[in-house]
């Protein structure tokens, strides 16, 4: 049996480093309350790469 509930597993995606052009991605997996929150969701991340503090995106 599958689990039921409201939270659910996403992934976040520098923007930063797209932008940039630099190959590979910065990606985090977390979950949120769907919920609570139904919109894509925005969070501050360490993007090893470019070395610093980089915005992360809800990608699907």
């Amino acid at each position: 049996m599958g689990k039921k509930g409201n939270r659910i597993q996403i992934i976040l995606e520098c923007t930063e480093q797209i932008k940039s052009g630099i190959s590979g991605s910065s990606r985090y997996v977390t979950t949120k309350n769907r919920k609570n929150t139904p919109n894509r969701i925005e969070l501050k991340k360490y993007n090893a790469v470019l070395r610093k503090y980089t915005i992360h995106k809800e990608i699907k």
